[in-house]
């Protein structure tokens, strides 16, 4: 029984196809696991009654005459950012306590329609925000991993740590996580399991709280390529309720996992090469490279010119698109709501709802969003930033046209990192996302696969950076250098 929650989805879908185990038992497993692990403070709202619901129906719909979905089944967590009917949905955020939404989020809706199994909702960084989970209204979430036999707790990453922390430790077997500049990708590094964000447009972003609007984008969480295969197919699909939603065809992405990408051209941008980059991550690119190219993958050396101007692009835009997101929050409808002194008026309840209820980095960037956007400096700012951004995607557009079909680069500048560590210095922890934020600017597909370990044995990930649309391509080259990488480490338990 204790086992149950190490499965992968593809071994638990055999297995309940078979019926050597249900959907019961296993959801049971996961909901021990989860109760043996508050020192991880992944799962913030548990909903063990709503998971047995779920599970009982999934095995009455094994146990049918038509084969099930590849996720029936299937207990997973649900990060805080997405909104789920009758259940606390507050994004990690004081402003939005005590909301629960009467409605379902596009994309938790195709995963239950699917016959997935909700164990509970899980920790982030406020709004999004952050490349470390420390700036939850929960508390931070803790990485299961740790440096040898060393007690510090280190950073899961973020914005999804909760979601990296839960699928890493085994307590679900897949998690959702969203990605505004790398956070899926930076804690799926962070703790030793892939972390895919999907082309823009591709999952529907109805229903999942706002951070910015045009980086956004939903995906899955997983424990290895395969099965973030089979969720993301169950993620995807045209909303006509998001006016971003691509409406075209969802392939069969397991189907296209072959292993075989003979013939295909991977690029290395010399323009990720930073100065100080520690020498284990540029051993773990190097030896990456190496490995696509036994298996049969054409290395080219390539040139993104605009990178280094990506970081200062994306804070801009992003808090731009987050001040006028959160602009929302004001205490009238829904939500936290500061109590009021005789002759307070509206102006005073806007201000000491939004004082009481953001966190210090929500503030921060809401105030430079505002800051930018405001008319002595939009043009100075913000459409600089918009027009280094096009120069950016642009760079990708000449580069996949020149055809290369991936790009080969480092996941993150380092390894997991202490909590408090980086927390006195914003740029510092801005920096984390150097390797990632390019990726959402341009609205392509990217993944983080687990590649190997540093000198303290946690653990460090490759990405891989694809053409738009083209998931299906991306997570096959993803699986190959799984398989090359071979990568089997788990955290020792602890907790």
């Amino acid at each position: 029984m204790n086992d149950l929650p190490k499965m992968k989805i593809a071994e638990a879908r055999d297995a309940l196809r078979k019926g050597d185990v249900t959907s019961l038992e296993l959801t049971e497993a996961c909901l021990a696991a989860i109760d043996g692990a508050g020192a991880l403070n992944a799962f913030v709202h548990h909903t063990p009654d709503l998971a047995r619901a779920q599970a009982k129906a999934a095995d009455a719909r094994l146990q049918g005459r038509e084969e099930a979905p590849a996720l029936c089944g299937i207990p997973l967590g649900i990060k805080d950012l997405f909104c789920t009917r009758g259940v606390a949905s507050q994004a990690a955020s004081n402003i939005l306590k005590g909301f629960t939404p009467e409605y379902e989020s596009t994309v938790s809706q195709q995963l239950f329609d699917a016959g997935a199994v909700m164990l509970g909702k899980l920790n982030m960084d406020e709004f999004a925000m952050g490349s470390s989970n420390e700036t939850s209204c929960y508390g931070n979430a803790v990485n299961p991993w740790r440096r040898g036999n060393d007690e510090t707790a280190l950073t899961p990453g973020g914005s999804s740590g909760g979601s990296a922390a839960a699928v890493a430790a085994d307590l679900c077997l897949g998690a959702t996580g969203t990605d505004t500049g790398g956070s899926i990708r930076q804690p799926a590094a962070f703790t030793g399991i892939t972390g895919i964000k999907p082309t823009y447009g591709r999952c529907s972003r109805w229903g999942i709280v706002a951070f910015a609007s045009s980086l956004d984008q939903a995906g899955p969480m997983t424990k290895d390529v395969r099965d973030a295969a089979i969720m993301l197919q169950a993620m995807c699909g045209h909303d006509p309720r998001d006016s971003t939603s691509a409406d075209l065809p969802v392939p069969d992405f397991e189907a296209m996992l072959t292993g075989d990408i003979r013939g295909k051209t991977i690029g290395i941008p010399r323009e990720y090469r930073m100065d100080g980059m520690p020498g284990e991550i540029e051993a773990l690119w190097s030896e990456g490279r190496r490995m696509l190219e036994d298996a049969g993958a054409q290395i080219a050396d390539i040139s993104l010119p605009h990178t280094k101007y990506a970081l200062p692009a994306y804070y801009v835009i992003a808090p731009a698109e987050a001040s006028s997101n959160l602009a929302r929050y004001d205490g009238v409808r829904y939500g936290h709501r500061a109590k009021l002194s005789q002759g307070d008026g509206i102006t005073e309840m806007y201000e000491k709802t939004r004082a009481e209820g953001f966190g210090d980095e929500v503030k921060r960037r809401v105030m430079i969003g505002t800051y930018v956007l405001s008319a002595g400096f939009y043009d100075a700012y913000y459409n600089r930033a918009r027009k280094v951004r096009t120069l950016i995607k642009r760079d990708f557009e000449e580069v996949f046209a020149q055809g290369v079909d991936a790009i080969l680069t480092p996941a993150t500048p380092s390894s997991a990192f202490a909590l408090g560590e980086s927390h006195d210095d914003p740029v510092q922890m801005y920096l984390n996302d150097v390797f990632t934020v390019t990726v959402n600017l341009a609205g392509l597909p990217g993944i983080a696969v687990p590649a190997g370990t540093d000198k303290h044995g946690l653990p460090l990930g490759l990405q891989l950076i694809g053409r738009p649309w083209e998931e299906g391509d991306l997570l096959n080259t993803a699986y190959a250098l799984e398989q090359a990488a071979g990568f089997v480490a788990k955290p020792a338990k602890w907790w």
